[in-house]
Protein backbone atom coordinates (compact mmCIF):
# COMPACT_ATOMS: atom_id res chain seq x y z
CA UNK A 1 0.00 0.00 0.00
CA UNK A 2 1.34 3.04 -0.66
CA UNK A 3 0.87 5.90 1.43
CA UNK A 4 -0.97 9.21 0.70
CA UNK A 5 -0.40 12.32 2.40
CA UNK A 6 -2.75 13.25 5.10
CA UNK A 7 -2.30 16.58 6.43
CA UNK A 8 -0.03 19.31 6.86
CA UNK A 9 0.50 21.05 10.02
CA UNK A 10 1.24 24.48 9.78
CA UNK A 11 2.32 26.19 13.03
CA UNK A 12 1.55 29.74 13.76
CA UNK A 13 1.48 32.47 16.60
CA UNK A 14 -2.29 33.86 15.48
CA UNK A 15 -4.52 32.11 14.34
CA UNK A 16 -7.36 34.03 13.35
CA UNK A 17 -4.74 36.49 11.48
CA UNK A 18 -3.45 32.69 9.46
CA UNK A 19 -6.83 32.06 8.73
CA UNK A 20 -7.78 35.45 7.15
CA UNK A 21 -4.77 35.32 5.01
CA UNK A 22 -5.52 31.29 3.97
CA UNK A 23 -8.94 32.87 3.07
CA UNK A 24 -7.54 35.58 1.24
CA UNK A 25 -5.63 32.79 -0.92
CA UNK A 26 -8.66 31.76 -2.01
CA UNK A 27 -9.69 28.60 0.54
CA UNK A 28 -12.52 27.68 2.61
CA UNK A 29 -11.03 28.06 6.07
CA UNK A 30 -13.08 26.06 9.22
CA UNK A 31 -14.25 26.94 12.37
CA UNK A 32 -11.73 27.12 15.09
CA UNK A 33 -11.70 23.83 17.44
CA UNK A 34 -9.59 23.02 20.36
CA UNK A 35 -7.90 19.67 21.22
CA UNK A 36 -7.86 18.29 24.83
CA UNK A 37 -4.69 19.64 25.35
CA UNK A 38 -5.07 22.89 24.44
CA UNK A 39 -3.68 23.55 20.96
CA UNK A 40 -6.47 25.19 18.07
CA UNK A 41 -6.87 24.88 14.81
CA UNK A 42 -8.51 25.64 11.72
CA UNK A 43 -8.42 23.19 8.82
CA UNK A 44 -8.13 23.48 5.07
CA UNK A 45 -9.69 20.58 3.53
CA UNK A 46 -9.66 18.72 0.04
CA UNK A 47 -10.61 15.17 -0.81
CA UNK A 48 -8.52 13.16 1.42
CA UNK A 49 -6.12 15.59 2.68
CA UNK A 50 -6.20 19.10 4.75
CA UNK A 51 -4.22 22.05 5.84
CA UNK A 52 -4.35 22.33 9.55
CA UNK A 53 -3.30 26.32 10.63
CA UNK A 54 -2.23 25.22 14.61
CA UNK A 55 -1.24 27.24 17.11
CA UNK A 56 -1.05 27.03 21.16
CA UNK A 57 -4.23 28.07 23.02
CA UNK A 58 -4.62 30.27 26.30
CA UNK A 59 -4.73 27.79 29.20
CA UNK A 60 -3.28 24.74 27.56
CA UNK A 61 -1.88 22.15 29.38
CA UNK A 62 0.99 20.74 26.94
CA UNK A 63 2.42 17.25 28.18
CA UNK A 64 6.40 17.04 28.01
CA UNK A 65 8.08 15.09 26.49
CA UNK A 66 9.02 11.38 27.58
CA UNK A 67 11.58 8.37 26.40
CA UNK A 68 8.11 6.42 25.27
CA UNK A 69 5.80 9.24 24.37
CA UNK A 70 6.11 11.95 21.78
CA UNK A 71 4.40 15.08 23.41
CA UNK A 72 2.38 16.82 19.80
CA UNK A 73 1.73 20.20 21.70
CA UNK A 74 4.92 20.17 23.25
CA UNK A 75 6.92 19.65 20.13
CA UNK A 76 4.44 22.62 18.75
CA UNK A 77 5.41 25.23 21.34
CA UNK A 78 9.14 24.46 20.71
CA UNK A 79 9.25 24.84 17.41
CA UNK A 80 7.31 28.43 17.99
CA UNK A 81 9.49 29.36 20.13
CA UNK A 82 11.95 29.77 17.33
CA UNK A 83 9.79 30.59 14.08
CA UNK A 84 6.34 29.97 12.11
CA UNK A 85 5.94 27.56 9.12
CA UNK A 86 5.47 23.92 8.19
CA UNK A 87 5.75 22.19 11.40
CA UNK A 88 5.52 18.59 10.22
CA UNK A 89 4.26 16.42 7.97
CA UNK A 90 1.13 13.63 8.23
CA UNK A 91 0.98 10.72 6.12
CA UNK A 92 -2.57 8.28 6.50
CA UNK A 93 -2.82 5.56 8.22
CA UNK A 94 -5.74 2.42 8.47
CA UNK A 95 -3.79 1.03 11.48
CA UNK A 96 -1.98 3.29 13.58
CA UNK A 97 -0.97 0.96 16.11
CA UNK A 98 0.52 -1.05 14.03
CA UNK A 99 2.51 1.63 12.06
CA UNK A 100 3.94 2.51 15.87
CA UNK A 101 4.92 -1.28 16.16
CA UNK A 102 6.81 -0.90 12.87
CA UNK A 103 8.32 2.47 13.47
CA UNK A 104 10.22 0.98 16.57
CA UNK A 105 11.03 -2.23 14.23
CA UNK A 106 12.45 0.03 11.71
CA UNK A 107 14.19 2.16 14.39
CA UNK A 108 12.48 5.28 13.54
CA UNK A 109 10.73 5.83 16.60
CA UNK A 110 9.54 3.42 19.63
CA UNK A 111 6.73 5.51 20.84
CA UNK A 112 3.07 5.03 22.26
CA UNK A 113 0.69 5.38 19.61
CA UNK A 114 -1.59 8.61 20.95
CA UNK A 115 -5.35 8.39 20.77
CA UNK A 116 -7.53 11.43 21.35
CA UNK A 117 -10.91 12.90 20.59
CA UNK A 118 -12.50 16.49 20.10
CA UNK A 119 -15.96 18.04 18.72
CA UNK A 120 -15.99 18.99 15.42
CA UNK A 121 -18.83 21.41 13.23
CA UNK A 122 -20.96 19.97 10.47
CA UNK A 123 -21.27 22.11 7.93
CA UNK A 124 -24.88 23.54 9.57
CA UNK A 125 -22.90 24.16 12.27
CA UNK A 126 -24.23 21.53 14.18
CA UNK A 127 -21.58 19.49 16.54
CA UNK A 128 -19.99 15.98 15.78
CA UNK A 129 -17.32 13.63 16.98
CA UNK A 130 -14.23 12.70 15.58
CA UNK A 131 -10.88 10.98 16.99
CA UNK A 132 -7.74 10.00 15.67
CA UNK A 133 -4.98 7.87 17.07
CA UNK A 134 -1.49 9.25 15.77
CA UNK A 135 2.30 6.94 15.49
CA UNK A 136 4.90 9.22 15.35
CA UNK A 137 8.09 8.65 13.93
CA UNK A 138 11.22 10.70 14.75
CA UNK A 139 14.78 11.55 13.19
CA UNK A 140 17.74 12.99 15.33
CA UNK A 141 19.11 15.14 13.40
CA UNK A 142 15.54 16.45 11.64
CA UNK A 143 14.66 18.27 15.48
CA UNK A 144 12.69 20.79 13.61
CA UNK A 145 10.86 18.25 11.12
CA UNK A 146 7.80 15.92 12.72
CA UNK A 147 6.75 13.20 10.95
CA UNK A 148 3.50 10.86 11.99
CA UNK A 149 0.96 9.15 10.43
CA UNK A 150 -3.15 9.35 11.19
CA UNK A 151 -5.71 7.22 11.40
CA UNK A 152 -9.29 8.34 11.50
CA UNK A 153 -11.78 6.61 13.37
CA UNK A 154 -14.77 8.31 12.33
CA UNK A 155 -14.02 9.72 8.88
CA UNK A 156 -17.92 10.18 7.82
CA UNK A 157 -17.37 12.93 10.22
CA UNK A 158 -14.95 14.65 9.27
CA UNK A 159 -15.00 14.51 5.22
CA UNK A 160 -17.19 16.76 3.74
CA UNK A 161 -17.34 17.46 -0.04
CA UNK A 162 -18.79 21.19 1.07
CA UNK A 163 -15.72 22.02 3.37
CA UNK A 164 -13.77 21.08 -0.07
CA UNK A 165 -15.19 23.79 -2.12
CA UNK A 166 -12.38 26.48 -2.53
CA UNK A 167 -12.61 30.26 -4.21
CA UNK A 168 -9.56 29.83 -5.76
CA UNK A 169 -10.73 25.82 -7.28
CA UNK A 170 -7.64 24.37 -5.51
CA UNK A 171 -8.31 20.61 -5.50
CA UNK A 172 -5.14 18.71 -3.34
CA UNK A 173 -1.55 18.90 -1.94
CA UNK A 174 0.67 18.09 -5.09
CA UNK A 175 3.70 18.19 -2.79
CA UNK A 176 5.81 18.90 0.21
CA UNK A 177 9.69 19.80 0.26
CA UNK A 178 12.20 19.19 3.08
CA UNK A 179 15.32 21.67 2.51
CA UNK A 180 18.25 19.77 4.07
CA UNK A 181 21.79 20.17 3.66
CA UNK A 182 22.48 16.74 2.89
CA UNK A 183 19.48 15.48 1.27
CA UNK A 184 20.86 11.64 1.70
CA UNK A 185 21.17 11.64 5.14
CA UNK A 186 17.54 11.26 4.92
CA UNK A 187 16.95 8.55 2.66
CA UNK A 188 16.85 5.38 4.92
CA UNK A 189 14.61 7.67 7.61
CA UNK A 190 12.16 8.67 5.19
CA UNK A 191 12.71 5.40 2.92
CA UNK A 192 11.38 3.73 6.51
CA UNK A 193 8.86 6.27 7.21
CA UNK A 194 7.09 6.46 4.07
CA UNK A 195 7.92 3.00 2.77
CA UNK A 196 8.98 4.20 -0.64
CA UNK A 197 12.48 4.07 -2.05
CA UNK A 198 13.19 7.60 -3.28
CA UNK A 199 14.38 8.74 -7.03
CA UNK A 200 17.26 10.64 -7.54
CA UNK A 201 15.97 13.65 -9.98
CA UNK A 202 18.95 16.00 -9.88
CA UNK A 203 22.49 15.70 -8.32
CA UNK A 204 21.93 14.92 -4.52
CA UNK A 205 18.36 15.54 -4.37
CA UNK A 206 15.45 13.07 -3.51
CA UNK A 207 11.95 12.58 -4.48
CA UNK A 208 9.55 10.29 -2.65
CA UNK A 209 6.60 9.22 -4.47
CA UNK A 210 3.53 8.73 -2.69
CA UNK A 211 -0.48 8.29 -3.78
CA UNK A 212 -1.26 11.00 -6.31
CA UNK A 213 1.82 13.52 -4.14
CA UNK A 214 5.69 13.30 -3.78
CA UNK A 215 8.06 14.55 -0.86
CA UNK A 216 11.15 16.59 -2.46
CA UNK A 217 14.40 16.54 -0.11
CA UNK A 218 16.32 19.30 -1.66
CA UNK A 219 19.17 21.05 -0.94
CA UNK A 220 18.41 24.52 0.59
CA UNK A 221 19.93 26.17 -2.63
CA UNK A 222 17.80 24.91 -4.93
CA UNK A 223 14.63 24.75 -2.91
CA UNK A 224 15.34 28.71 -3.16
CA UNK A 225 15.69 27.88 -6.85
CA UNK A 226 12.71 26.17 -7.34
CA UNK A 227 10.74 28.33 -4.54
CA UNK A 228 12.13 31.98 -5.48
CA UNK A 229 12.74 32.10 -1.62
CA UNK A 230 12.91 29.83 1.45
CA UNK A 231 12.90 30.10 5.07
CA UNK A 232 14.95 26.99 5.59
CA UNK A 233 17.27 25.81 8.54
CA UNK A 234 20.92 26.34 6.86
CA UNK A 235 22.32 23.74 9.62
CA UNK A 236 19.69 21.10 9.81
CA UNK A 237 16.53 19.40 7.87
CA UNK A 238 13.33 21.68 7.65
CA UNK A 239 10.09 21.71 5.67
CA UNK A 240 10.23 24.99 3.44
CA UNK A 241 7.09 24.86 0.96
CA UNK A 242 4.22 22.40 -0.40
CA UNK A 243 2.46 23.11 -3.28
CA UNK A 244 -1.14 22.97 -3.93
CA UNK A 245 -3.30 22.18 -7.87
CA UNK A 246 -5.94 24.42 -8.69
CA UNK A 247 -7.95 24.22 -11.27
CA UNK A 248 -7.39 27.58 -13.30
CA UNK A 249 -4.25 28.46 -12.78
CA UNK A 250 -4.71 32.02 -14.39
CA UNK A 251 -7.97 32.93 -12.74
CA UNK A 252 -5.99 32.06 -9.51
CA UNK A 253 -3.36 34.77 -10.44
CA UNK A 254 -5.94 36.99 -11.25
CA UNK A 255 -7.35 36.16 -7.34
CA UNK A 256 -4.04 37.08 -6.03
CA UNK A 257 -3.74 39.88 -7.47
CA UNK A 258 -7.55 40.90 -6.25
CA UNK A 259 -6.01 39.85 -2.94
CA UNK A 260 -3.01 41.80 -3.19
CA UNK A 261 -0.87 38.76 -1.88
CA UNK A 262 2.78 39.23 -3.16
CA UNK A 263 3.68 35.83 -5.66
CA UNK A 264 6.18 35.35 -8.59
CA UNK A 265 5.80 32.83 -11.72
CA UNK A 266 8.38 30.74 -11.62
CA UNK A 267 7.50 27.96 -14.64
CA UNK A 268 3.74 27.15 -14.97
CA UNK A 269 3.83 27.59 -11.06
CA UNK A 270 2.70 30.66 -9.04
CA UNK A 271 4.46 31.37 -5.82
CA UNK A 272 3.91 32.48 -2.95
CA UNK A 273 6.76 33.04 -0.87
CA UNK A 274 7.44 31.90 2.53
CA UNK A 275 7.99 35.77 3.78
CA UNK A 276 3.99 36.77 3.11
CA UNK A 277 3.07 33.29 4.55
CA UNK A 278 3.72 32.25 7.82
CA UNK A 279 7.43 31.32 7.05
CA UNK A 280 6.25 28.23 4.22
CA UNK A 281 6.37 28.73 0.30
CA UNK A 282 3.06 27.89 -1.07
CA UNK A 283 3.29 26.96 -4.86
CA UNK A 284 -0.18 26.86 -6.65
CA UNK A 285 0.23 24.82 -9.88
CA UNK A 286 -1.82 23.86 -12.63
CA UNK A 287 -4.33 20.31 -12.96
Amino acid sequence: MTRRIDHLVIAVRDLDRAGDFYRRLGFQVGARNRHPWGTENRIVQFPGSFIELISVGEGAAIAPHRASAFSFGAFLEDYLRDREGLAMLVLDSPNAEADAALFSQKGIGSFEPFHFERSGKRPDGSETKVAFTLAFASDKDAPKAGFFVCQQHFPENFWNPQFQRHDNRATRIASVTLAAPAPERLRAFLAAFTGVEPASPDGDDLSFRLSESHIDVLTPDDAAENYGSVEAELDQPSFVAFAIRVEDIHAHAKWLDAAEIPYQHIGSRLIVPASAAFGVAIAFEPT
